[in-house]
């Protein structure tokens, strides 16, 4: 539904997208033969908006419970005098501001892709589609940056979702509390944390051998310690990625708990689980990181946690500083950190540099505040909020 009002120093449109009546009259919905996809309409009606020059957001009154909507104002781009529009009839046949701004929206919905998207297959992992590469502008540059396989009004965070799109992982070791090994890695089948031996190839997950500790250590006792929980790594401890979640297993005889923590792991934080043996389980949900992340940008809550802690071969330090731990490991998703980062800084084009995803076939981003928090609103809704095995 469209709705017009005079607010401001120009015209204002409040849309509620949604409804079938533009799919109708473009052919794109036949009623009683086509199913009805209003979550696909609607997301790519918003993109299209977010991206359509001579509209911007005005109000955001999508939370209202009772009429939700948003309100997008006609605006001329590098001019100056915002002075009320003339929309009496022009005399001298060049047509109306009214007419303008009717032409614009009949270009916007146009344009947009209202064909249902492919099966994305089982309802645990969420598959972007991809269609013919299409050039995303920044607005800070003058050049196109190209973002292959993402539809005109696509969204470029949904890389992060795309099955085969490879996510990087910065892997940090401590013994007793000291650093001992740090290494950035990035692989389609995931990681495996392994002991003295890489052990079975055939196991799942590229295999990260985390050192001797003779190498940093003085203190014996403490060394033949350290030497006795790695050679009951056994496999391994294997972490991959599956659409939004993260999953990890051991391989070995060497128990590990687990925690989702600030990179600087604080003392008293209790383990979220340990990590099953001979079987995978969900140690990170990306869907609730997303939400928190949009709550952060909007200076209402703390910044999301993204780093994954792992106590092996002990206790979780639940009352004692992780410190005293004979090996923890921290891993990082590169990408999270970045998302964070552009939250923090006020959007990506407030940064000295554009933002990389660290993420295969990504390209660095430059986004103002408002587009980085509508492409985050539109990720939400391509989440599966149910826990893993849930149905």
């Amino acid at each position: 539904m469209v709705g017009r009002k005079q607010g401001w120093s120009c015209p204002v449109t409040a849309i509620k997208p949604g409804k079938p009546a533009w799919a109708e009259a473009t052919g794109a919905y036949v009623p009683g033969r086509d199913k009805p996809d209003l979550p696909t309409w609607k997301r790519n009606f918003r993109s299209a908006l977010n991206r359509k020059d001579g509209l911007c957001l005005a109000e955001d009154r999508s939370k209202d419970p009772h009429d939700p909507h948003k309100i997008y104002e006609f605006v001329n781009s590098g001019v100056g005098d915002f002075s009320q529009p003339d929309t009496s009839p022009d005399t001298n046949g060049r047509g109306s501001s009214s007419d303008t701004q009717e032409n614009i929206l009949d270009e916007l919905l146009g344009n947009m892709v209202l064909a249902p998207l492919p099966d994305p297959g089982p309802p645990s992992l969420a598959v972007a589609p991809e269609p013919c590469p299409q050039p995303l502008r920044s607005p800070s540059l003058d050049n196109p940056t190209p973002f292959p396989n993402l539809e005109p009004s696509e969204n470029p965070l949904k890389r992060l979702l795309v099955l085969g799109e490879e996510w990087e992982f910065e892997v940090t070791a401590f013994y007793r509390g000291r650093q001992v090994f740090q290494q950035t890695i990035s692989c389609p089948e995931g990681l495996r944390l392994v002991g003295s031996k890489v052990g079975d190839r055939t196991l799942p997950g590229w295999p990260i051998r985390l050192p001797d500790p003779g190498i940093s250590l003085t203190d014996r006792g403490v060394m033949s310690y350290v030497r006795h929980v790695l050679s009951s790594l056994g496999g391994g401890l294997a972490l991959r990625r599956a659409g939004q979640w993260l999953w990890a297993q051991r391989l070995g005889h060497c128990h590990t708990y687990w925690a989702v923590s600030e990179e600087l792991l604080n003392s008293g934080h209790g383990p979220d689980g340990e990590v099953p043996k001979d079987k995978e389980g969900g140690v990170f949900d990306l869907g609730p990181f997303i939400v928190d992340l949009i709550t952060f940008t909007e200076g209402s809550g703390r910044s999301p946690r993204y780093a994954l802690w792992f106590c092996v071969g002990e206790s979780w330090p639940q009352d004692q500083p992780w410190t005293k731990r004979l090996v923890m490991v921290k891993v990082v998703p590169t990408c999270l950190r970045a998302l964070v980062e552009i939250a923090r800084v006020g959007g990506a084009s407030s940064l000295e540099n554009t933002v990389d995803l660290h993420i295969s076939n990504s390209h660095p981003l430059s986004l103002t505040s408002d587009q980085y928090k509508a492409y985050l609103q539109d990720l939400v809704e391509d989440m599966d909020f149910q826990g893993p095995g849930e149905t």
